[in-house]
Order: C-alpha cells, then structure tokens, then sequence
C-alpha cells in the first residue's frame, strides 16, 4: 500500500505533445517580460507574467474552445491584478486585502467551474490578486494595463497556433457551478491569510495561495496528494531560489531567467505538480522581487513558512466539508 502510494506520487502523467502548450506560454510571456526589461520597467514584469498566464487554458482543446477559455482566464487574471493594484494603492489595512482575497476567491471559483478550466479551479487568479495587493502600486490602471495587454497578447498566440485548428471539437468535462466549493475557497483563503497576520509574517498571499490549491483536485485523495505536492515542490524550488539568488543576478538576467523558467513550469504543470513547482517557485520570488526587491533569506523562509500553514488550512477545510457532507446524508434520508 505503501509502495503504491509512492509510485503514485513520483509518477508522471501521461504525455498530451505537452512541448506545444509550454512553448505558446514561454512565448507569451517571454516577449511581454523581454519588452517591458528593456523598457526599464523590470517592476511591472510581475503583471505581464500574470496576463500571460492566460495562455495556459485550453489546454488539449480546438481553437474555438481554447480561445473561450483563455478569454474568461484573462477576464479573471486581469481582474486579480487590477483589484489587487487598487487595494495596494489605496493603502488598504492587510486584513482587508484578506477578506477582499477570500471574496474574490469565491466568485472567481463560482466562475471558473462554469469555464470548465484545464487547469481546474481559480488559483492563478487569487495569486494574481494576492501578489497585486501585496506589492507597492503608485497607479493600478498601469498594472492593469499592462496585464491586459499580455493577456491578448497570450490569446493571440493561443488563436493563432496552427496545432489548434487541426483538434477535433471534442467539449472538454463541463462542470457545475458550485456553492459549496465556493464557499470552502472563501473560508480557506480567509482562514489561512488572517493565521498569517496573526503570526506575523510577511507574505500572506503565499499562505492563501497554498490553502486554495487542494480544494483545486478531485476527491479525498486528490486533493490530499495535491497539497504534498504542493509542499514538496515548493520546498524543492526554494532551494533552486537559493542557489540562484547566491550567484547576485541582476535584473536582466532575473528577468530572463523568468521567461526560461516558465517553460519547464508548463511542460510539467500537467504531468507531476511537484516537478511544475519546482520550477515555478524560484519563477514566483524572481518576478515579486524584480517588482519589490527583498532579502532573499527572508524571503525564502517566508514563502515556505506560508505554502506549509496554507495547505494544512487547505486540508483542515477540506476534511471538515467531508465531515459536513457525511452527517449530512443521514438527515436527509429521514
């Protein structure tokens, strides 16, 4: 049982010519980065990378589906970035950007089951908002702007890939709108950023991003593995972080650095979580701290500190909804 249980977790899933998909976001976001670099303005890579993420979507899918898709991402990533810049832009205390998140969470969730999203769930966008909030932004319409841009800029791509037009219109799973998964996002995201303040430390979004990630799986043991994952390929990744941030890199080389990570992120992102992390990790801290630049030690304890608190939170509002659903049932037969 064991042994299985370990197979299980090392195993990779199968191949879908997952080459294509991670070559469309390594461009996505990898000519908006480049631009906005040589444009001096290394503190709004963060933003494009998130409207980037919009390529992401649609994966396996015909054209028309993946643009459908993308575009309801987008609507979302761009959402999370602009609302986040405009909390951090007014100043708003962190409890409040807390329970702006865990709202945002419940309606992005409530939207993202009706998309069907490939990958599941509204993560990427409640870390957009997360990441936004928590960052310093002097004008949120630049950030949103700049989101917005490399979100079409994602889709074109996306539209534009002759592979897209050659898939069958196969409709991807549907799935429906749920009130209760709804809810266990807002309560898992509020629960784990307010134990984050609570405890004092510095970045609660990473503490609210992690909570959200095994409501994202299917079943008990889905979401269990989901959140190992998500620890072990965190704590992986902080030590790439680590070596990486020894060498001193300069903003440039952050920046490409970045763009080079984002690939293997996708190549992996379906196939085995823990390997996607281990490469997005150290693709996170470099973007947040080309936009706010921090102590890298700090940083690194910070980051795993919160992805261990968000997912025990994670786990806790997930066996409680079990829990709820069983003593349910009983009542109902009655």
């Amino acid at each position: 049982m064991q042994l299985s249980l370990v197979r299980g977790f090392a195993a990779l899933g199968p191949s879908e010519e997952d080459h294509w998909p991670a070559l469309r976001m390594a461009l996505g976001v990898g000519i908006p980065t480049v631009a906005l670099l040589l444009a001096g303005r290394p503190d709004l890579v963060i933003d494009a990378v998130f409207g980037g993420f919009a390529g992401m979507y649609g994966r396996g899918a015909n054209r028309t589906t993946r643009l459908r898709h993308q575009s309801v991402a987008a609507a979302l990533l761009v959402s999370g970035v602009g609302l986040g810049a405009a909390l951090s832009a007014m100043q708003s205390p962190e409890w409040v950007l807390v329970l702006g998140e865990a709202a945002f969470a419940g309606i992005a969730s409530l939207v993202a089951d009706r998309a069907a999203f490939r990958p599941r769930g509204p993560f990427f966008a409640l870390f957009a908002f997360g990441a936004s909030a928590a960052l310093i932004h002097a004008d949120a319409l630049v950030a949103t702007a700049v989101a917005l841009s490399s979100a079409l800029f994602a889709l074109a791509i996306g539209a534009s890939s002759p592979r897209a037009a050659s898939r069958p219109a196969v409709p991807l799973p549907s799935v429906r709108p749920s009130l209760r998964r709804s809810a266990g996002y807002a309560i898992a995201v509020a629960a784990s950023g307010l134990a984050a303040l609570a405890l004092g430390i510095g970045h609660p979004h990473w503490a609210m991003a992690g909570a959200a990630v095994p409501l994202s799986a299917v079943g008990l043991r889905g979401r269990l593995k989901r959140g190992v994952h998500r620890v072990i390929g965190t704590l992986a990744g902080l030590c790439l972080t680590g070596i990486i941030l020894a060498f001193h890199p300069s903003s440039l080389l952050m920046g490409v650095l970045v763009v080079v990570l984002q690939f293997p992120t996708e190549l992996f992102m379906a196939r085995h979580y823990a390997l996607a992390l281990f490469f997005f990790t150290p693709l996170i801290l470099l973007m947040t701290r080309l936009a706010l630049p921090a102590p890298a030690g700090s940083m690194i304890i910070d980051r795993a500190i919160e992805t261990v608190l968000g997912v025990l939170v994670g786990f806790a509002v997930v066996l409680l909804g079990r829990t709820r659903q069983r003593t349910a049932r009983p009542r109902s037969a009655d």
